[in-house]
């Protein structure tokens, strides 16, 4: 797997397929396997990175020093695409709430589509039961630790407060297996601590972000799971009101983890959604 040198530490990513730019970003304890089965169709003519940031399924620990909080994590982000010299980008969350506090920060600079798919939003951070329980986890001494054994138990794993509400499927063991193996490790703990513990000064930062998202004028795309418990199905019709350009779609027989539930369905109005928001003149974040 390809590695960069970022301030923060090391990054791995996947970088396959040809053609525009898309960048796929995952959310806590996942890495770029949450997007695979996108991914198998859409490198057929266009280009897929996905960066594997420092939430957990990270295989090389950050610096000591590293701001890993939201907004650190945003910069992460942002210095990626940078230092690859990606652009124009349609950059695409499914979700963490990245997006927003990039838009909010003025890191939107090579970024020309915004994709968001079932994503934490306005007051839901952390997210849901399970995002609840990680907080919680980082915050108490050994909680991580704790919590990274007991997800080993696949009867746990899927109960609400751990991955049950996030893919109606159900995801592979092996895919599991390769998100929760780096959680076991200390110093890959760490990163996470710095991250899902900080979640009142996040919850903060995503809050104040919602006003700036207005000032956003690129095409926006919002793709909501109508089943999702964790992401309420009203936040992705709000968010479709607060962008000036934007379009809402709303998938059916799916959890948050569309990519997992529903990705034929996402790929196609990723392709469509493109195809429609042809790439202008690159604007200032």
């Amino acid at each position: 797997m390809p590695e960069v040198q970022l301030h923060a530490g090391t990054i791995e990513y996947q970088d396959v397929g040809s053609g525009p730019v898309v960048v796929l970003v995952h959310g806590l304890a996942m890495n770029g396997a949450q997007w695979r089965h996108v991914v198998a169709d859409l490198r057929s003519g266009y280009r897929c990175v996905l960066p594997t940031l420092p939430m957990g399924a990270h295989r090389q620990p950050m610096r000591r020093g590293a701001d890993l909080s939201l907004r650190g994590m945003c910069r992460l982000l942002a210095e990626f695409i940078e230092r690859l010299d990606l652009r124009p980008v349609t950059l695409c969350f499914n979700d963490w709430c990245g997006a927003q506090v990039m838009i909010a920060e003025g890191l939107m600079e090579r970024v020309e589509r915004l994709v968001l798919v079932s994503c934490e939003a306005f007051d839901n951070y952390p997210p849901g039961i399970p995002g609840w329980v990680a907080a919680r986890s980082a915050e108490l001494p050994g909680g991580l630790a704790i919590m990274a054994q007991a997800v080993r138990f696949r009867w746990i794993r899927q109960l609400p407060v751990a991955f049950g509400w996030m893919s109606k499927r159900g995801i592979p063991e092996e895919v599991f297996q390769e998100w929760l193996r780096p959680l076991r490790r200390r110093e890959i703990r760490r990163d996470v601590r710095k991250y899902a513990g900080d979640t009142r000064r996040g919850k903060r930062d995503l809050t104040a972000a919602t006003s700036v998202l207005p000032s956003f004028d690129r095409p926006v795309l919002i793709v909501w799971a109508s089943e999702d418990r964790i992401m309420p199905r009203r936040h992705g019709r709000r968010l479709a009101d607060v962008f000036p350009d934007s379009q809402l779609v709303e998938i059916a027989d799916s959890y948050t983890l569309i990519p997992e539930d529903q990705p034929a369905q996402l790929t196609s109005h990723l392709r469509q959604f493109i195809t429609e928001s042809p790439a202008a003149a690159m604007r200032g974040g």
